[in-house]
């Protein structure tokens, strides 16, 4: 660790200018790319490419939300309200629903049962990991349901209220992690959030019904291309998550015995290769998740010039070069078929 500190040097801090460029632009060219599906006289191919630009540009905007739970709290304010009015509310992710995401990096609860983005995938049957991806096509649904008709009721029940805050209000992996309560402060912003979200999907009703008796402006293939455009970033974010890590801990089989730092490291994989089409499928800097369970608080544009000082400066025989993976679709067909082979074994 002190080897890597010394080679990343001070220099690679977070950059606001670099983070409002890629918001804007990213947002601006998906929603320009979004509208541009519903113009039947642009023709079926160039609207499948608009289709295709439009999903990977609003998931590289969703994904500034694994950013945000890094950064303190004091520190981009304006862009995380921002971001939370374009990108959290209209896409039923507000930043509390991420905030969990440092369970995932405390030293003594990542690979156990107190993390909620960690399933013992490498040693469970195939049908776990492929019904992991496979849930993509419901999620969308579940969150309408958790803010559209839970949110009211947590506004007049406090059981129901802890309920949801435990069971429902999570990104996580493991359906079995319950999430603590909050604090009275951090409630309340919970609420505003929740209630940007409940007003959003009140609108988008409306606007709805009232195209259904030919009064509004929505396109009627808009609510197939919503959800189509939701499934396919779902998918393709858990796609990414399969292949963020090798999953080899069992914390059932292992007592919940935390995982050494070094296993940690080695139980994460960076992928440097085929920067064409890993930034597509891990942008902002999630494609190098072994480098930033190293080092959490290094900003996503700094990743890739903190990955080359350490792949030049560690000494050959460092784990940090053992994190590296072929491709995505390689780690993730190593997990299967492992995996597979667990099935085929007596009790597996």
């Amino acid at each position: 660790m002190r080897e890597a500190r010394a080679l990343l040097g001070d220099d690679l801090r977070p950059k606001p200018w670099v983070y409002w460029t890629d918001l804007v632009l990213s947002w601006s060219g998906a929603m320009v790319t979004f509208k541009a599906v519903q113009i039947g006289s642009l023709g079926v191919p160039l609207r499948v490419l608009a289709f295709v630009v439009s999903c990977l540009l609003l998931y590289r905007c969703a994904l500034f939300i694994h950013e945000l739970a890094h950064l303190p709290q004091r520190e981009f304010r304006a862009f995380r309200f921002v971001w939370n009015l374009l990108c959290g509310i209209p896409m039923l992710i507000p930043t509390f629903v991420y905030q969990t995401h440092l369970d995932h990096h405390r030293r003594k609860h990542y690979g156990t049962n107190h993390d909620g983005e960690y399933l013992p995938l490498l040693n469970r049957p195939v049908w776990h990991a492929i019904g992991y991806v496979a849930q993509s096509l419901v999620i969308p649904l579940l969150a309408i349901i958790r803010f559209g008709l839970l949110t009211p009721l947590t506004w007049i029940s406090g059981p129901t209220r802890d309920w949801v805050h435990r069971h429902a209000s999570s990104m996580i992996i493991d359906p079995r992690y319950l999430r603590p309560l909050p604090s009275r402060k951090a409630l309340r912003g919970i609420r505003y959030q929740e209630l940007g979200c409940f007003l959003f999907l009140a609108a988008m009703t409306f606007g709805v019904v009232r195209s259904l008796y030919g009064q509004g402006f929505l396109d009627p293939w808009f609510l197939p291309q919503l959800y189509a455009t939701a499934v396919a970033i779902v998918t393709l974010n858990a796609v990414r998550t399969l292949g963020a890590h090798r999953y080899v801990n069992d914390a059932d089989a292992n007592h919940d015995r935390p995982m050494t730092f070094v296993e940690q490291l080695l139980d994460s994989v960076n992928y440097p290769n085929h920067a064409w089409a890993s930034i597509l499928w891990g942008p902002i800097g999630t494609r190098y998740h072994a480098l930033h369970h190293l080092f959490p608080s290094l900003p996503y544009h700094a990743l890739e010039t903190a990955h080359r000082r350490l792949m030049a400066g560690l000494p050959a025989d460092s784990p940090y070069r053992k994190t590296t993976g072929q491709s995505l679709l390689h780690e993730v067909g190593q997990l299967l078929r492992h995996a597979g082979r667990r099935a085929e074994q007596p009790g597996g």
